[in-house]
């Protein structure tokens, strides 16, 4: 199927939602010219294009294979991954001093948003190493920058997240890896780790792994957590890869989907010759890992518009071509492309707004990361506020939309060959991990809410109401403002069983503000900015009413879910 980058939605976006000329006036971020910043859009769009996109189908039907040498990606995926590298597009949003460009992280956004609405499960590579550089930028030591950066700036290098393990899913604190010193400032690594993206392949000639471990006497829990630097191959004295470091692939999973994305199971230490260095100090890990994390969340929230808008090409693709039945009440009753039924272009016109929601609401906060890089006043806090709603909403969205893309192709839908099925597999990881949806409504309503008294989310109704104009909207920023207001009296059990309800009609209610801004800054008569109209006006008419009917459930108590005792479940 066909795929088109979605370079005007992305340009709308950056210009109106994150408001990128702001940006591009600070010195930090004045490369970020309006040439420069088509010049990308344009770029990244070719590569994605012409070469990821058609290896989407290879990536699922084929995937990447373990064999006792390490995991081999399907055919095209080296030469594909070697070109973004050439390309530079890992390094859009490195700081200059470590190779990189120095453009805003929004920018970053878009160009991973470009590779993964082409080939989600291939884009994986590119965004763990994003956060891996992230780690090692904010907490690694200035030798470690040396060393790692210049090569994971560029890509040349992948990097991989390590905190699952087969008893500590979600409950990081269970964690049993361990760290014990050499006595020379390097460290023994040992144990295992499980559903590591990109753990192995044959794209790179080093993978550096931030992996999670007790280090001897480590307090229980999280608080006695360090992260170590682990790379697949231990640097010579010129810093190129050298002796392996012990490092084995057990196993890859066998997923439901992103078939191209080898989710490894990781042994550290077999042998007793897997050497690490510590990143940051010792017990340091949790911040380390969510100075990852936070990130990488905002980017798993995007993969939802990756997902969403490859679903809705291939919809609005296959409603334009395949013909069936008369349009109702039509005195012809010749046969019509599906796009002229009502029900069909419902279902499409839904899928372009819920996915241009998501986008808005993503790069919103990807904005956000770039303003508090810059010590704007606030611009961290909305962060904080702004990120669950991104991960968990940007990711229910990707799954309504990549559904309703299968609805659309109907019963071609539900078979292999027109590839509409790949979109919902792909898409159905994205609400659990980096932290479930479930685990994103509770950090909202047992932490985000309460920041700064209050003073954080307040902040946040109070941008909604100043600028909303819909009635409908206007009733739905109020009802969130009551629900939140009114969480600070519950108990534990009360507010975690109102959490995503709440979650849900935040998000709808800041989508909607967003979605309400472009609509009225979208006044050309191309057929973009009609269709942008169109959209903002079906998410502001449709959309947002549904979530005001969540409201009976944001504000239920835990009562009935613990009315019947655990094993009535299975009844």
């Amino acid at each position: 199927m066909p795929f088109t980058p979605a370079t005007a939605d992305q340009r709308f976006v950056l210009d109106h939602i994150v408001r990128v000329a702001d940006l591009a006036a600070t010195e930090r971020f004045a490369a970020a010219s309006n040439d420069v910043v088509d010049a990308v859009l344009e770029g990244v769009g070719q590569l994605a294009a012409g070469e990821w996109a058609p290896l989407l189908r290879a990536g699922d039907t084929v995937g990447a294979k373990w064999t006792p040498e390490g995991v081999v990606m399907p055919d095209g995926f080296v030469q594909a991954y070697h070109d973004y590298v050439e390309g530079g597009w890992g390094t859009i949003g490195v700081p200059e001093a470590f190779g990189g460009q120095g453009l805003p992280f929004a920018i970053q956004t878009a160009v991973l948003d470009t590779l993964g609405s082409a080939n989600m499960g291939f884009a994986l590579a590119p965004t763990l190493t994003v956060g891996a550089i992230e780690a090692l930028v904010h907490h690694g030591s200035p030798e470690q920058h040396a060393l790692y950066l210049p090569h994971l700036a560029t890509g040349e290098w992948t990097g991989t997240m390590n905190l699952t393990e087969p008893q500590a899913g979600s409950d990081v604190g269970a964690l049993r890896s361990t760290a014990t010193p050499l006595g020379d400032g390097k460290w023994s690594i040992k144990g295992t780790k499980i559903y590591i993206s990109f753990g192995d392949h044959d794209m790179a000639p080093n993978i550096v792994h931030l992996v999670l471990a007790r280090t001897p006497g480590a307090p229980a829990g999280t608080k006695g957590i360090s992260l170590f630097l682990v790379p697949k191959y231990r640097l010579k004295d010129d810093g190129t890869p050298g002796d392996f470091n012990d490092v084995r692939v057990v196993s890859i999973e066998h997923k439901m989907g992103l078939h191209a994305s080898p989710t490894c199971v990781l042994s550290f230490g077999d042998t007793d010759d897997c050497i690490g260095e510590l990143i940051g100090g010792e017990f340091g890990g949790i911040r380390a890992m969510f100075t990852m994390m936070n990130n990488a969340r905002l980017n798993v929230g995007l993969q939802g518009v990756q997902v969403a808008e490859a679903a809705t090409q291939a919809a609005v693709h296959y409603a334009l071509e395949r013909v069936q039945s008369a349009r109702a009440g039509s005195p012809n009753k010749a046969s019509v492309r599906i796009v002229e039924h009502p029900d069909v272009r419902r279902m499409l016109l839904r899928m372009k707004a819920q996915t241009q929601a998501a986008r808005a609401l993503v790069y919103y906060a990807a904005g956000h990361v770039d303003r508090a890089a810059l010590g704007e006043a606030g611009a961290q806090d909305r962060l904080e506020i702004l990120t669950p709603l991104a991960k968990a909403h940007g990711t229910d969205l990707g799954n309504e939309v990549a559904s309703l893309g299968i609805q659309v192709h109907g019963g071609m839908g539900y078979v292999e060959e027109t590839g509409a099925a790949q979109f919902f597999r792909d898409a159905r990881i994205t609400p659990i991990y980096e932290g479930t949806n479930g685990i994103q409504a509770a950090d909202l309503v047992g932490r985000k809410l309460s920041m700064a008294n209050g003073g954080v989310f307040a902040q946040l109704i109070a941008d909604l109401k100043a600028d909303a104009e819909d009635p409908g909207l206007v009733t739905l920023i109020d009802a969130c403002d009551e629900v939140g207001r009114g969480m600070a009296s519950l108990d534990a059990d009360d507010k975690l069983a109102a959490s995503y309800p709440f979650l849900t009609m935040l998000s709808v209610a800041t989508c909607g503000w967003l979605m309400e801004r472009s609509g009225r800054v979208a006044t050309g008569d191309d057929i973009f900015s009609t269709m942008k109209r169109a959209a903002c006006t079906f998410y502001v008419a449709q959309i947002v009413p549904e979530a005001l009917g969540l409201k009976a459930a944001a504000t239920a108590r835990a009562d009935v879910l613990y009315s019947v005792p655990a094993e009535a479940f299975a009844v």
